[in-house]
């Protein structure tokens, strides 16, 4: 017999938005898109060649703003179960693409930030973003240039929202997992604080991920199967008067 529970935490990663097209974060060669990850995503590869940063997030924005990339029957998945089921659901997601968004979802965290912002180094100013970034863009909020760039969390920076996180994390009955390589924290520690608070937790992933061995229960094959299966489930229990 499947529990009901009252407040769920999802936690999601590049495996969710790989079937939409959109390339996991680590490769087997250490590369993101041909190119090597800290020269494209912490501080100083920006500090070193702005350009390159700035070009390689243009790149990833007009691909995702295309009609090429679309929302997949993962993310369809947890927005019907953020519509049909009862209790709290909160996303928590480590991509920085706004699929989860597309597909109709409501309450979701971005803990790396969101491709489709820039903010103001300066200033902190958050700015929506649809087009390109270049070295010579003057910010609006202080007429200074070369202060913007991708609102994207980087190596060495902390993530977002953290607090919010936790606290959910610590209040939950149930955890999900879904689509992630369970070795980048903090995110990777998350299936352990929501166990400490009592949590059932649960693995939707292509592949057992570094931290398996610590869900209670474990379910593996393309987020667009197993997903949907799961969320059935979930409301099934959940529905039943």
């Amino acid at each position: 017999m499947v529990q009901r529970y009252n407040s769920i935490v999802i936690l999601t990663g590049a495996g969710i938005s790989a079937e939409s097209g959109i390339k996991t974060f680590r490769a087997s060669d250490g590369l993101w898109e041909n190119y090597r990850i800290e020269d494209v995503a912490s501080p100083r590869g920006f500090a070193v060649n702005p350009e390159l940063v700035h070009r390689f997030y243009n790149m990833r924005r007009r691909q995702l703003v295309s009609s090429v990339i679309q929302p997949n029957e993962g993310h369809e998945a947890l927005t019907r179960l953020q519509e049909s089921f009862p209790g709290q659901v909160l996303i928590v997601t480590q991509n920085i693409d706004n699929l989860h968004k597309r597909a109709g979802s409501k309450d979701i965290i971005h803990m790396h930030g969101e491709l489709l912002k820039m903010h103001c180094s300066a200033s902190g100013k958050i700015y929506p973003i649809r087009g390109d970034i270049g070295i010579l863009d003057r910010c609006d909020c202080c007429d200074s240039v070369g202060t913007l760039r991708p609102h994207v969390v980087w190596y060495g920076e902390t993530p977002l929202a953290m607090d919010k996180i936790y606290y959910a994390l610590e209040n939950c009955d149930l955890f999900l997992s879904i689509g992630t390589s369970g070795n980048v924290y903090p995110a990777a520690g998350f299936v352990q604080v929501a166990r400490s608070g009592g949590a059932h937790s649960v693995e939707l992933n292509l592949e057992p991920s570094e931290v398996e061995s610590a869900f209670s229960e474990k379910i593996y094959g393309p987020a667009t199967r197993v997903v949907p299966a799961f969320v059935d489930r979930i409301i099934e229990v959940a529905t039943v008067v």
